[in-house]
């Protein structure tokens, strides 16, 4: 299939902003978090106080801020751009250490997760949810470190943040300068270089309780060494040990009884419907032929290990050329499951089988940097290797399966036996990727930044479905106790050519901007996935294809990757171009309003349902007005925008038949919002600094649940699944955060207090309506934060409570197979509302921390 030059639209309403509530304007007067008060890389030192004539000090004024999101060094204030910044002085006051330790504090951004390494991140309301499996959507908006993108399918590396400059938030389509993986915006992680200036050091030391849990603890530090006047070694370090707060109850699962026509005894080869009977537990017991003790109870189970490095090296090999080498690796192992059943208990489930996640990732990257002429050029290489081992309970889909449709499982001997299923995966990861680009003087009236960029993603995937004592005529031919099996390779390949050119039409005045990027995509997926034959003959997948091309011989059948052949092989090709257009007016050197036009999009693939047809790329179209100011001598700055999106075509992920998540196309949709950020550099003492989100983002035409025979979307049914006007999932309508710290003299200490909330609105969670009401809504949710501390010297040592009200958050819900079998209300006694899972937050969290510099 493919695609090029232009594409016909549906039409979409104008831009219609709601009003937004009272709220909007009391926000105002505090509004945006202190993101811009930290200097990224090389921070303008701020104004020393001056003395009044009563003796007090005055305020400071705000730092300035560095960025690269254009690829070049800038002022944040002079960016054109929605961004929301967190530089290294503000993520070590929040304590943040992870991902979403960082994420909370970023308006723009929502996000789903099942677990560390497991998050789908979404900006500015482009969410249909459902996304995150091995072989669906490519990610929305792309995560980098540095120069680097490390945004895999299940999501993007859930780094530990330690030595980090700054993270930067890009909103809107970045599609120009970034390409398919920023369709709605883009994070990225800027870390710490090695500096040959002087030598440096730290560490820093965390023990931490879990409120209702256990004890973890953290250990970090770094060393930065000089080895010439032009070179330098960095090396970071970090171990991380987090507490665990779900508790696996105890609990017993009696499965339907055997029914028999009345035939032989015991003999069940005559049965018109029939299933164990027996009694499946999690406690510790001895097993019988009726009753399976798995021993998997255990409270506080959901503890997290990870233990990473990094390492770089800069070379400053003469004024004009510099290199600079860095490798980093992690690795994280989860035990248990990250969400909980509410009918069990608070921060409970009752699961039977072994969970757990071995997320093992290396990253080498170099970045060479030089001059040509009195143009900067810029080569980026980055190379990802992730390995994910992971163990899942599905007990839930043999139990509900069972137990309304009376599916069974048999052994050697076609006896019933325990059908709980359970899942072995093994996902791994390949990634290279390249950038050459070229930017003109920043200080030229006409400038330019030009580059080619080159990635391709291999996966190789492998989900295994089993069952105890499974039949070996049932089994997957040589995969014992394997009732499914998926073993695929998926290969996402991206190459660009782009540009943006600006020009001062006013010098340092009016400037006006034009972007636009030529892509070329190419998706396959390969492989086998399905039943053997023995299980279910005749189906339209797994080893009855496998009969169908290769004969009934399994020795004649060619293996693929150790399955037992490959049943279908499909590729994807797609081009087309992305444009951007921005016309910025400076007022004045401390105001500035812009208004941008600018595009993004995702690339269509395969399903891992071979059978269907593929979906296609979708698009995401921007229209912004922004603002950046500064007032009262730079003491308070005041930023933000309003904007309209229009999402065309856009791919949607629901679990379709036997559980597999098949991707369509949905329909058209559209998002207004408003963003906002003050800080404020209220007195010397004190700052404070907040932000607010609001959006309105919904359907413009039926989504029908099926698309045409192109993959177009049908959107003229009697019956839609989700009407002309259905609010999108995972988004709330408003997000906000408050921060205030103060600085003062204890003794001959420097001390602070500190508080943060966070508030997030209620969101929905499918975009279906049907299947919207079995999951419920999210909920709305605040969590607050406090810290205090002292410092002196070099050392420092501080005090944290986190979500100080113990507040349980919504993140996200879901079951574990299709909702209305696994979420039906009235069908099973045990469990009178189905069964829904809701992923929340960590409990109150309280923690001392030690550090030192050198």
């Amino acid at each position: 299939m493919q695609k090029s030059g232009s594409r016909s639209r549906t039409h979409v309403a104008p831009a219609r902003l709601k009003r937004f509530p009272l709220t909007a304007a009391i926000c105002l007067a505090f509004a945006s978090p202190a993101f811009a008060q930290d200097a990224a890389t090389q921070p303008a030192q701020p104004a020393q106080p001056t003395q009044t004539t009563a003796g007090q000090r005055e305020a400071l004024v705000l730092d300035t801020v560095t960025v690269t999101s254009q690829k070049r060094s800038e002022n944040l204030q002079k960016v054109p751009i929605s961004i929301e910044v967190l530089g290294e002085q503000k993520l070590d006051e929040l304590n943040v250490t992870d991902f979403e330790d960082y994420v909370k504090f970023l308006p723009s951004v929502s996000y789903q997760t099942f677990g560390p390494g497991f998050s789908q991140i979404y900006m500015r309301g482009v969410a249909s949810g459902g996304d995150g499996n091995h072989s669906g959507s490519l990610p929305s908006v792309g995560v980098y470190l540095d120069e680097q993108p490390i945004t895999t399918i299940q999501g993007p590396l859930d780094l530990h943040i330690y030595d980090v400059a700054r993270v930067e938030a890009l909103s809107g389509p970045q599609g120009t300068l970034y390409g398919a993986s920023a369709q709605a915006g883009a994070l990225r992680i800027i870390t710490n270089k090695p500096d040959s200036g002087a030598f440096a050091a730290g560490y820093d030391l965390e023990l931490n309780s879990v409120s209702g849990g256990g004890i973890g603890h953290i250990e970090e530090g770094f060393v930065n060494v000089p080895l010439s006047d032009s070179a330098a070694f960095r090396l970071v370090g970090w171990n991380q040990h987090d507490a665990g707060y779900i508790d696996n109850k105890p609990q017993d699962r009696q499965f339907p009884i055997r029914v028999d026509d009345g035939g032989t005894p015991g003999d069940t080869s005559d049965d018109v419907r029939g299933s164990w009977g027996g009694v499946l537990t999690n406690r510790n017991c001895t097993s019988n032929d009726l009753l399976v003790c798995t021993g998997r109870a255990e409270d506080d189970y959901n503890d997290v290990d990870t233990t990473g490095a990094r390492m770089a090296l800069r070379w400053d090999i003469n004024e004009n050329w510099a290199i600079t080498p860095m490798i980093m690796g992690q690795k994280a192992v989860a035990n248990g499951a990250f969400f909980t059943d509410r009918e069990v208990g608070d921060l409970a489930i009752s699961h039977f089988y072994k969970e757990r996640s071995d997320d093992r990732w290396w990253q080498a990257a170099m970045t060479v940097e030089g001059k040509i002429g009195n143009f900067d050029l810029t080569y980026a290489y980055g190379h990802l290797k992730r390995d994910v081992d992971v163990d899942s309970d599905y007990n839930d889909y043999g139990f509900w399966y069972d137990t309304l449709a009376s599916y069974s499982a048999y052994d050697d001997n076609d006896n019933f036996i325990n059908p709980s299923q359970y899942i072995q995966g093994k996902d791994r990861y390949k990634k290279d990727s390249h950038e050459l680009r070229l930017s003109s003087p920043s200080e030229d009236r006409f400038r330019l930044t030009a580059g080619l960029f080159y990635q391709d993603q291999k996966h190789d995937i492998e989900q295994r479905y089993k069952i105890d004592g499974f039949g070996s005529q049932y089994s997957i031919t040589g995969w014992p106790d394997t009732i499914w099996l998926t073993k695929q390779d998926r290969e996402d390949k991206d190459e660009a050519i782009f540009g943006e050119f600006s020009y001062d039409f006013i010098p340092e005045v009016l400037i006006g901007t034009i972007g636009g990027r030529h892509f070329r995509s190419e998706n396959s997926l390969k492989g086998f996935f399905g039943f053997s034959d023995g299980w279910s003959s005749g189906s339209s997948y797994g080893e009855s294809i496998c009969i169908e091309q290769f004969g009934p011989d399994p020795a004649n059948w060619p293996s693929f990757n150790g399955a037992p052949c490959q049943i279908f092989d499909k590729t994807v090709k797609e081009s087309g171009n992305l444009g951007k257009a921005n016309l910025t007016w400076q007022i004045t050197p401390t105001k500035m309003i812009y208004g941008t036009w600018s595009e993004g999009y995702r690339p269509g693939g395969i399903n891992r349902r071979g059978t269907l047809p593929p979906y296609l790329s979708d698009y995401l179209t921007n229209y912004e007005m922004g603002w950046k100011t500064s007032w009262a001598d730079n003491r308070v700055t005041f930023n933000g925008s309003v904007f309209h999106q229009e999402w065309e075509d856009f791919q949607f992920s629901i679990l379709g038949a036997n559980g597999l998540t098949e991707i369509k196309n949905a329909n058209q949709a559209s998002i207004d919002g408003l963003e906002m950020d003050v800080n404020w550099a209220a007195t010397y003492n004190l700052q404070i600094g907040a932000g607010v989100a609001f959006y309105d983002a919904q359907l413009t035409e039926n989504y029908c649940g099926f698309t045409d025979d192109a993959g177009n979307p049908v959107t003229d049914c009697a019956d839609p699944e989700a009407p002309d006007g259905t609010r999108l999932p995972v988004t709330p309508e408003f997000k906000g955060n408050i921060i205030a710290r103060y600085n003062f003299t204890l003794g001959s200490m420097d001390a602070f207090v500190q508080g943060d909330v966070v508030h997030v609105g209620q969101r929905t969670s499918d975009l279906r309506i049907l299947e919207r009401g079995i999951l419920g809504e999210l909920d709305a949710y605040t969590v607050a934060d406090f810290s205090v501390g002292v410092a002196r010297n070099n050392w420092s040592l501080s005090m944290y409570i986190n979500n100080i009200f113990d507040e349980r958050a919504d993140i996200y819900r879901f079951a574990s197979c299709a909702e209305t079998v696994c979420g039906a209300s009235g069908v099973v006694p045990e469990y009178p509302n189905g069964q829904i899972y809701t992923v929340t937050n960590q409990p109150r969290t309280i923690g001392i921390r030690f550090g030192q510099k050198f």
